[in-house]
């Protein structure tokens, strides 16, 4: 029988670890200079790289464990790390801080040749707790129903992602800077709750907690 309650978790947990509504202001500011056409245009490149990189994720992640020899319990535990850590910087507000490291936020986007697939997919997007929580999800799944129902939340939520991003200038004016300061910071609660959750469920699958 579908459990629908496992896809939408999957489906909220995508959303709050890759929060596409702190992207927003980050897209504008790297492509204020680009014509409506190529912003459009970049939107597509950038969710399509996305539910690439999302999927490839989903069904190789288990296989790349196994060849560095990891259990899936440990790198739930690492994957809550990363998660957990995120969710604070979005609760203090820093968007899109926690995704980049120093000589990626210090490199000229201009010089990028691609700049819809690095850095606005790959780590703006597909950070690694998307791409943790992706393997995780992944190694749970034990059936064809399980693998077509998980792809297509992945690919329903990179839809989703185009979607936002392609109307986000109209929901930008309507929410203002406060009110997408509000949504980051639910978004952080949900995905810190979300992170505990994957290292308390590794910590008793350890025997280290009843």
């Amino acid at each position: 029988m579908l459990d629908i309650t496992i896809y939408l978790k999957f489906f909220v947990s995508l959303i709050a670890l890759v929060n596409p509504i702190g992207v927003i202001p980050i897209f504008y500011s790297m492509t204020s200079d680009f014509e409506k056409e190529e912003q459009d245009h970049m939107i597509f490149i950038t969710c399509f790289s996305l539910i690439v990189m999302l999927l490839v994720s989903f069904y190789f992640g288990n296989a790349i464990l196994h060849a560095f020899n990891i259990s899936i319990d440990s790198f739930r535990i690492a994957g809550g790390i990363v998660v957990a850590t995120i969710a604070l910087t979005m609760i203090n507000g820093k968007i899109g801080e926690n995704k980049m490291n120093k000589e990626e936020k210090n490199v000229d986007v201009g010089s990028y040749t691609n700049l819809a697939i690095v850095p606005l997919a790959m780590p703006l997007m597909a950070g690694p707790g998307a791409i943790s929580a992706s393997i995780v999800f992944g190694i749970n799944a034990h059936s064809v129903a399980s693998y077509a129902y998980s792809s297509l939340t992945i690919i329903l939520f990179g839809i989703g992602c185009y979607l936002l991003l392609r109307y986000s200038k109209s929901l930008m004016k309507k929410l203002g800077h406060t009110g997408a300061n509000v949504i980051t910071r639910i978004m952080g609660l949900i995905l810190l709750s979300l992170g505990v959750e994957m290292i308390v469920s590794a910590f008793r699958n350890f025997g280290l907690i009843a």
